[in-house]
């Protein structure tokens, strides 16, 4: 029997993944990508009794491919916080899954191990931009100093901001690999100390594009939303997670759209909730084609740029 772990690229997938083979390690085969390339199942070829994990990416996107591994008799554990639609029933799904917009998969895995390597949990939800969560589990479960929680927090950004590009060439360092790593150590800050050369390649990496970012002004803004447009550079497409977080965190009563430009004259779409009420994200995603994700946080894959008025419109309508 063959095991596949199947996870989002950006730091809730790999700090779950990471909980989850600390607590019970495997030799399995690894799908992954870049943070918006969530129709992972499309690269499993499972036998009956074969062990697929799938972490934070929707049920919804990839429903197709999970009822057919089911259908040849996989077994599969699945843990997601985006919108799942009708959850299968069979004895061969375990699914946890929790929609709300407080939580994310690192953390669903932290309560499934029973805080097992909550330290993890706490990275992930950094870099899932829930900074109040990771802080109530740090005083929960942790005992580390305030400079310790930052160095946690800025560890969860950079492993979020090393997922977002139109392709793995444009990361830093590619997710699979990064989760190899992650992995060899029970406590974040470890990996930090003793893996420096890749934490200082994040860390300068983010640093470096983030100063590009602040360079660009927004397109259109008002009180209660703000959009900015990126260029067609890889700079732009690493740092559009993370420059969406921040201007979240730096305005917490508006919502946010950061599009990038693509190559073939699209858009990449990021979109967050004002930090003050994380709703609708999600819901105005799914009116684009490639559109999707989650009530705080979503994004469109490939915006059409005939559609891009019509998406301003109804960000803007959205969040009046």
């Amino acid at each position: 029997m063959a095991d596949f772990d199947v996870f989002n690229g950006d730091a809730d997938g790999i700090c779950a993944l990471t909980q989850l083979r600390l607590s019970e390690p495997r030799q399995s085969s690894l799908i992954t990508g870049v943070k918006r390339n969530i129709g992972l199942l499309k690269n499993v070829t499972a036998q009956p009794g074969d062990q697929v994990t799938v972490l934070d990416i929707s049920m919804d996107k990839n429903r197709p491919d999970l009822e057919r591994l089911l259908a040849v008799g996989a077994k599969v554990f699945y843990v997601d916080h985006h919108f799942s639609g009708t959850i299968p029933e069979t004895e061969k799904l375990t699914a946890l899954i929790n929609e709300a917009a407080d939580t994310c998969t690192s953390l669903l895995v932290n309560q499934y191990l029973e805080n097992a390597f909550a330290a993890w949990a706490v990275v992930g939800a950094f870099g899932d931009n829930l900074n109040q969560q990771a802080q109530a589990l740090a005083d929960e479960a942790l005992q580390c100093s305030g400079t310790d929680l930052k160095q946690l927090q800025k560890l969860g950004t950079y492993i979020n901001y090393n997922g977002y590009g139109a392709s793995v060439e444009d990361l830093h360092i590619p997710p699979d690999e990064l989760f190899r790593r992650t992995s060899l150590y029970t406590d974040p800050l470890d990996f930090i100390h003793l893996d420096s050369e890749h934490f200082d390649k994040l860390e300068n990496g983010y640093h470096s594009d983030m100063a590009a970012a602040a360079e660009i002004a927004a397109e259109k803004t008002s009180d209660t939303t703000a959009v900015f447009i990126l260029p067609n550079e890889a700079w732009a497409r690493r740092v559009s997670g993370v420059f969406s977080n921040q201007l979240t965190n730096d305005h917490p009563n508006r919502a946010h759209a950061v599009l990038t430009e693509t190559p073939q004259g699209e858009y990449l779409v990021s979109v967050r909730a004002p930090l003050n009420n994380r709703q609708g994200a999600a819901d105005l995603c799914r009116r684009f084609p490639t559109g999707g994700g989650r009530a705080a946080a979503a994004g469109i894959n490939n915006l059409p740029a005939g559609m891009l008025a019509d998406f301003i419109d109804a960000f803007e309508a959205s969040y009046t």
